[in-house]
């Protein structure tokens, strides 16, 4: 999170050096928050408020960028708008069942959904010419399937009804 202003300011100069700073700190701040996760997983130091604060670096870190990147021009208006609203809805639903007591961790499809927004958005941050559009088009509308399928499945998911144990 405490990359965010950097990353910002870096995408706003909109200058060669500055637009490769801005992907090594999006990077940086993509994998900083991978490898706490694993951390956090590998030595069993999951807690509650890092439930929460995890998913929230990531959705301000995506969220930052391609809004930046959106009032720049640099970005499809139609793809932030999936993005952002995708993540303020997905993490409004984790604030409202974590106030009811039911946590909603990240699902192989979200991380697999995650990685493809990384990977679109780094993509967009860097100046690769318009030789590169048709690739980074790809790879972001996959990234845009991948938000809005895993966007649906927390929504089933947070409102399906708990499922009834089974007798052994």
């Amino acid at each position: 999170m405490l990359l965010v202003p950097a990353l910002v300011l870096l995408i706003a100069v909109d200058e060669r050096p500055a637009s490769y700073a801005a992907a090594v700190v999006f990077a940086i701040g993509a994998v900083t928050d991978g490898v706490d996760g694993y951390l956090a997983r590998r030595f069993q130091s999951v807690t509650r408020t890092g439930q929460w604060l995890d998913p929230l670096a990531d959705k301000l870190l995506v969220s930052a960028a391609v809004v930046t990147l959106t009032a720049m021009g640099r970005f499809p208006l139609w793809a932030a708008v999936i993005i952002v609203t995708r993540e303020l809805g997905i993490s409004a639903l984790r604030v409202y069942l974590g106030v009811h007591g039911r946590p909603m961790p990240a699902s192989v499809a979200a991380k697999v959904k995650t990685t493809a927004q990384l990977v679109a958005i780094i993509l967009y941050i860097l100046p690769l010419g318009p030789g590169a559009d048709r690739a980074k088009l790809a790879v972001l509308v996959v990234a845009i399937i991948l938000t809005v399928v895993t966007g649906v499945d927390y929504v089933i998911r947070a409102f399906r009804p708990p499922r009834e144990p089974t007798a052994p």
